[in-house]
């Protein structure tokens, strides 16, 4: 037989093209099978149908599906960078659902917890939904990924609509977060776009067959001096708010004032306290049960001081990310009392701590509720002997007889007004919000010698704004970590920055150019492998015919790998 093969002069090579299409074809069938039965639920040895060049990547009823997909992902995308953002403002959200539910709970972080559950699950199936596209699978969503993914598109859709109306205010929150992020937006953009560059070129190839602005730019010895730190309540996050312990460690942390709430005793002490009520923040229920509900203003010092106004900070942690104490400080926690405006003076007066107070008036019934101005100004003038200049006085009504009285008292406005006004009234320093930030409002008043503090800023990166817009003071929560920090985060000249714009730009042209160009050759590599497939078959039946003429045995066929 071999001589009669080599009589014919016909040559038979084996088709080991076949074997090695074999190879190629279900290298990783066992890694795209898994990435299947993930997405589609259907665990099987192979994978799935291949998309053949010029069919979608799914059926029509398919692909209506898929704009709710990306409508849940953007959405918990958005809502869970909104949320990010509001950390700052976790505890006022937590106080103010203990004030319509009546329980202390960290509400804030349980819906970040849920948030960003829900944003992973339907990342997690666009991610496995590229990976079979870049593989060429056809696409199935399996049912119950759909349903979890209108969940997750009912989730946010109305957790961002109630957040939105009870809490609109938040949207300010939100672009000032994109002052300080927008330098590394471009980046993430780039590289969202590279990775849907590799479908997008595979697809291409298939189917074409037949600057925000950031204040944090400056250049090298522009920057302005630290914000002073003023400590919200004292130190919140290592201390019982308004207590002693709180105010000493703000000093200790090296914070430049104190900010408080003034509230006047049945008797006429003026004392710290926030809430209206002593629920939160003392043990009333336990000396008082009858009256643990009434107005914070309506008991006496003799029943104040007595009170236990530390021991709730262990029982209702009111921040989730409150630093480890030493024993010693546990101890003094427990020892901790309602703390009197007096004795805040005379501390801040020692150490040189400014002080700025809301006022609360009492009750219309309370003794002092048509002279609590006056009570407040004997106790500063009179009994705790403070330096003027230290007294940041919020307080609109009765301004100017308080002017004429404590001239040297800091005047403080809380809210923004023409320079006119201010200068008028003798406003020199403003109060904001921390959403009121300008960039160019605190340079136009500075102008003027008057100075802008804002509230409350306790995460990093809206202190390291404020810093940056050149604010010369701020309240915060977090004196203890904010006083380490030694310049402001993402704070860049404007080399650098241009700088990274370029590198990232060529990085990312490069690694696009690469994606196209491997889908480019790997398409090319197979239509030229599936070429030689269909001639070797030609020439093999061109010599099985040739030996079919001669009569001759029939060849067997040779074997595949």
């Amino acid at each position: 037989m071999d001589r009669q093969r080599e009589g014919s002069g016909a040559t038979v090579k084996k088709p080991k093209v076949r074997s090695c299409l074999l190879r190629q074809r279900y290298g990783y069938q066992l890694l795209f099978s898994c990435l299947e039965g993930l997405y589609s639920c259907r665990w099987r040895r192979y994978p799935g149908k291949v998309v053949k060049p010029g069919e979608w990547c799914c059926s029509q009823r398919e692909c209506v599906f898929y704009p709710v997909l990306a409508a849940a992902f953007f959405t918990s995308l958005f809502f869970l960078y909104l949320w990010r953002a509001s950390q700052n403002d976790y505890n006022n959200f937590d106080w103010y659902s203990y004030t319509n539910l009546g329980v202390w709970f960290l509400w804030s972080l349980a819906i970040l917890f849920m948030t960003t559950l829900a944003f992973s699950y339907v990342f997690l199936l666009l991610i496995l939904a590229l990976c079979l596209v870049s593989d060429g699978q056809r696409l199935y969503l399996h049912y119950y990924h759909k349903v979890g993914t209108v969940v997750v598109l009912i989730f946010a859709v109305t957790v961002f609509a109630v957040v939105t109306i009870l809490w609109n205010q938040q949207w300010k929150t939100v672009m000032m977060s994109m002052q300080i992020t927008a330098p590394f937006m471009h980046v993430i953009a780039l590289l969202f776009m590279i990775l849907l560059s590799w479908p997008v070129a595979l697809y291409t190839f298939r189917l074409g067959k037949p600057g925000m602005y950031s204040p944090c730019i400056m250049e090298e010895g522009t920057l302005g001096p630290k914000p002073v730190l003023i400590g919200h309540r004292g130190a919140p996050m290592v201390a019982p708010e308004n207590t002693l312990m709180s105010f000493v460690k703000t000093i200790e942390h090296g914070g430049g004032g104190f900010e408080t709430d003034v509230q006047i005793s049945l008797d006429g002490v003026p004392f710290l306290m926030h809430d209206t009520t002593l629920l939160r923040t003392t043990n009333i229920r336990e000396v008082k049960p009858e009256e643990a509900e009434d107005d914070a203003a309506m008991f006496t010092w003799d029943v104040l001081r007595r009170l236990d106004a530390g021991s709730w900070f262990f029982k209702n942690k009111p921040f989730a990310n409150m630093p480890a104490m030493s024993w010693g400080d546990r101890m003094w926690v427990e020892e901790q009392n309602v703390y009197q405006l007096r004795d805040l003076l005379r501390l801040a007066d020692r150490d040189d701590q400014m002080v700025i107070f809301d006022l609360n008036r009492p009750p219309l019934v309370h003794p002092y509720s048509e002279e609590w101005i006056d009570r407040t100004l004997e106790v500063i003038l009179n009994e705790s002997h403070i330096r003027h200049h230290l007294i940041l006085w919020m307080e609109n009504i009765d301004r100017s007889r308080v002017c004429e009285l404590a001239p040297g008292f800091q005047q403080t406005y809380n809210r923004k007004a023409p320079v006119s006004v201010l200068l008028r009234e003798k406003i020199v320093k403003l109060n904001l919000d921390y959403r009121e930030m300008s960039p160019e409002d605190i340079r136009m008043y500075a102008r003027h010698n008057i100075t802008s503090n804002f509230y409350v800023v306790s995460e990093p990166w809206l202190f390291s704004l404020a810093w940056c817009a050149g604010a010369h003071s701020v309240t915060t929560n977090a004196v203890h970590s904010l006083s380490y920090l030694k310049k402001p985060e993402f704070l860049m000249t404007p080399r650098d920055y241009r700088i990274m714009w370029i590198c990232t730009d060529v990085f990312s042209g490069i690694l696009i150019f690469l994606v196209f160009f491997f889908h480019w050759r790997k398409e090319k590599l197979a239509s030229t492998v599936s070429g030689r497939s269909a001639d070797e078959l030609t020439s093999y039946n061109t010599s099985y015919s040739t030996f079919g003429s001669d009569s001759s045995p029939v060849p067997e066929m040779p074997t595949v790998g």
